[in-house]
């Protein structure tokens, strides 16, 4: 008799499964994709790799959350809800996304408002890091470039720049 009750049990139990995978909504619960740091990281692809869709993440820095929360390089979508967490956690330490953008922009902002040479050459669109800019930097002195940047509104201060060169 316990031998029937448990078939019995066994076929309730396989009605019910077949029947909730045939339920649309569970089928779609599937998650696409990860959010953390404020970037969505794709479920296809290795942790290191998905990592560095995060701005302000890059190879270097990927394998060193890796190596600190001792995960194994596997797809996005194998992670367990620990490990989630966990990732978030170690991602929030660094500033990523739009804090890293902000801080660049005032970084930026503050050459510019000091009047040094960088922010000078921030102003007029030239390369800031050392390059020459008499004969070369054709991509940045662009008259397309000259465009998108604020060639009319910060010409006085490049003129002013120029003067106190001159003068040294």
């Amino acid at each position: 008799m316990t031998m029937f009750c448990s078939r019995r049990s066994i076929g309730l139990l396989n009605d019910i499964s077949q029947a909730l995978s045939k339920n649309l909504s569970l089928r779609c619960q599937r998650v696409q994709c990860l959010r953390i740091g404020n970037a969505e990281i794709p479920n296809d692809k290795r942790l290191k790799f998905a990592l560095q869709r995060i701005h302000g993440i890059g190879r270097q820095r990927a394998h060193q959350i890796l190596t600190d929360l001792s995960i194994e390089n596997k797809l996005a979508k194998d992670l367990t809800g620990v490990e989630i967490h966990s990732l978030r956690d170690e991602v929030s330490k660094y500033m990523t996304g739009e804090e890293l953008k902000r801080c660049v922009r005032s970084d930026i902002q503050k050459l510019v408002d000091s009047r040094c040479y960088r922010g000078f050459n921030h102003v007029c669109n030239l390369p800031c890091r050392g390059q020459r800019t008499s004969t070369n930097a054709r991509t940045r002195k662009d008259q397309k470039n000259r465009e998108r940047s604020n060639w009319d509104a910060h010409q006085s201060l490049a003129e002013t720049m120029q003067k106190l060169q001159e003068r040294s």
